[in-house]
């Protein structure tokens, strides 16, 4: 008994999780229909909660479950606890606007719990097959959330364009891992690790197989060239759920990609480090350029992601534990400057009536001061203004690219920041000095406010100690390695 209990201890959030999300179907399911929402909103946020007790509980040290095909250590608790703040603050950022726009189903914090799981599997993966079912598990929940306004033409085509291009790359990855398979004949990362350890060089099959392996997780990451879904999706989905993906997606296919590259296929180096490099390129300069023409927020934030996905990228490029510590501290500024910033955009209310463009903001710093002040930082902040904590993202993902000798993708990143600095400038632009006669509505509950004076303040204050969160990102690195 205690050995079985050994095998499993490690995965016990995520056991947690699954039968705690069972449960919350049962509780809608048996709620009378007006009570329904509000119930499993509340036990939802407080399950999430709770499992980042748990995975904090569960500890740093390096164990392996489930016959090795979940591996918990310092890096998969960085990256769960970033999961599963993202979840909590998108579940109450999305309360008042499901409320509002016709969305109150009891299913929306129930999928969004599914999708967490699949996210802590993901980030928990130590086997090809792991990696797939917790990589499927997020996506097929946000293909329907992407989709949950049914009646929207604009949120359908959402959820069937993210469904139909995201079966692509399961596709595409699935074929990747089953080359890896038959020229390694095993999915488990360790033994692939040794097994290409004792070679004097991989098997081009193989290498083949992790061109489509990584071209299936770019995809998850919404990295150039399988960034085509992004702006539709991001533009289409309920403004909550655009929010989500921002986020909590970004940050566990982000740390897949880590573990994947940095594990088993870390003597390949030389080999995936060219794919990195150039869509790390890639998104950055679309990330910079496609930005500038938008008129849509939601859009632009969607620009704005595949290029913050470049410069991470930058990190992992480098193949170096601070590389991997750039990136880490990257993702964890990233989450709050995004929802920091969707905060503001669910904010954006005129006469009762959501508004997304970018000139709805005209005049916003003498109407809403406290919003436009707040929006204003974190346009800053993305845009890479020192002493904003943005600045310090890209500092520490420059800085291990320069160290590696990625010299000229670390010129083409400060390029592509310079010139993205433009649309990000333009919305300060546009809320300062631009008239405009409609007013934007008070913000509605203080949740809302709270999320933006905290993530504000994370993001003004982040200077004071910079390297105190670097060392811990470097120590939960470390085990990569």
């Amino acid at each position: 008994m205690m050995f079985e209990t050994s095998m499993i201890a490690p995965a016990l959030p995520e056991i947690v999780l699954a039968c705690s999300v069972m449960g919350l179907m049962m509780v809608g399911v048996f709620s009378p229909e007006k009570q329904a929402l509000s119930r499993v909103s509340f036990l939802a946020v407080l399950v999430l909660l709770v499992i980042g007790v748990l995975v904090i509980a569960t500890g740093s040290e390096t164990r392996l479950a489930l016959h090795d095909l979940f591996v918990v250590d310092s890096f998969s608790l960085f990256m769960k606890v970033l999961v599963i703040i993202a979840a909590v603050l998108a579940l109450v950022m999305s309360d008042g606007y499901i409320r509002r726009e016709s969305m109150a189903r009891f299913e929306y914090p129930v999928l969004l719990c599914f999708a967490t799981l699949g996210m802590l599997m993901m980030i928990s993966a130590h086997d090809l097959i792991s990696l797939y079912i917790g990589l499927e598990l997020q996506s097929l929940s946000l293909y329907v959330v992407a989709a949950f306004r049914r009646d929207q033409l604009r949120s359908t085509e959402a959820g069937l364009k993210y469904f139909v291009l995201g079966a692509l790359s399961s596709g595409l990855l699935l074929y990747g891992s089953s080359l890896i398979y038959g020229f390694a004949g095993t999915t488990n990362f360790a033994a692939i690790a040794s097994g290409l350890a004792a070679l004097d060089h991989a098997p081009t099959g193989l290498i083949v197989g992790l061109v489509f392996l990584s071209a299936g997780l770019a995809f998850k990451i919404s990295a150039v060239p399988f960034h085509m879904w992004t702006p539709d999706v991001y533009e289409g989905a309920p403004t909550p759920v655009t929010a989500f993906f921002a986020v909590a997606p970004k940050i566990a296919a982000m740390a897949l990609i880590l573990r994947v590259m940095l594990g088993p296929f870390e003597d390949l180096i030389a080999e995936w480090q060219q794919i990195i490099w150039l869509i790390s390129v890639a998104s950055m300069i679309l990330g910079a350029v496609a930005a500038i023409a938008q008129t849509n927020i939601k859009r632009l934030m969607a620009y704005s992601s595949i290029g913050h996905v470049g410069y991470a990228l930058m990190g992992l490029a480098a193949g170096t534990k601070d590389g991997a510590t750039g990136v880490m501290l990257y993702m964890a500024i990233y989450l709050v400057m995004n929802v920091g910033t969707f905060a503001c955009i669910l904010s954006m209310k005129i006469k009762d009536r959501m508004v997304e463009n970018i000139s709805d903001l005209s005049g916003l710093s003498k109407t809403r001061p406290g919003m436009a002040f707040a929006l204003m930082i974190f346009m800053f902040s993305m845009a890479g203004i020192p002493p904003l904590a943005g600045f310090f993202g890209k500092f520490f993902v420059f800085r291990a690219a320069i160290d590696a000798g990625l010299i000229w993708l670390a010129v083409i990143g400060a390029l592509a920041s310079v010139v993205s600095a433009f649309y990000y400038l333009r919305i300060i632009k546009v809320m300062y000095f631009d008239e405009n006669d409609d007013v934007i509505d008070k913000i509605d509950g203080k949740s809302m406010r709270v999320i933006m004076i905290l993530t504000s303040a994370l993001v003004l204050l982040f200077t004071l100690a910079p390297e105190t969160i670097a060392s811990y990102a470097a120590s939960a690195a470390t085990s990569l390695f």
